[in-house]
């Protein structure tokens, strides 16, 4: 059976356009290959606080465009991936985990609480204090409502961020 990974628009929803140190007109300069490990090293800060044995989709952290900037200089970096397999209820235990032990890795929590999806899912998003981060955690509990598996969505993304002189964004 296929899964279907929900991926929102986190280049332009989640992730914004706005620069961390600087402004949206002047984003941080920063390699796409620091970024991807930022990203690589919040995901697994994530799957650690969760703590389930389930399975997971994860394409691994991917440059986008950051708004109409130029591809070739400006990008914002996504590393949307899930967890499945395992029972709704447990689920719920790692979300409200999510919620109290994020703060403590450096995470703002935002919001927690139902989507304004029409399922009224569990959501929560966060910013990381120090990266600017972006994070959208999606609690999708599909029992008796599709042969789909309920999992847990993870949607981060990175602020735009520019690439140092004399380089392009490399996919």
């Amino acid at each position: 059976m296929a899964i279907a990974m929900l991926v929102t628009s986190i280049a332009a929803g989640i992730t914004g356009c706005s620069g961390m140190n600087g402004s949206e007109d002047n984003p941080e300069t920063r390699e796409v290959d620091v970024a991807r490990a930022d990203a690589v090293t919040f995901a697994d800060q994530i799957r650690s606080i969760i703590d389930l044995p389930g399975k997971t989709s994860d394409a691994g952290p991917t440059p986008t465009p950051c708004g109409d900037r130029d591809f070739d200089k400006f990008y914002s970096l996504v590393h949307p991936w899930s967890l499945y397999g395992v029972s709704v209820p447990d689920m719920e235990k790692a979300m409200l985990r999510l919620k109290g032990e994020l703060p403590a890795q450096g995470w703002k929590i935002e919001s927690y609480g139902p989507n304004s999806s029409r399922a009224k899912s569990l959501e929560l998003t966060a910013t990381a204090t120090k990266k600017r981060y972006s994070l959208v955690i999606t609690l999708l509990d599909r029992r008796g409502r599709s042969d789909d598996p309920s999992m847990i969505t993870v949607d981060l993304g990175s602020p735009c961020l520019q690439v140092p002189e004399g380089t392009k964004v490399v996919i």
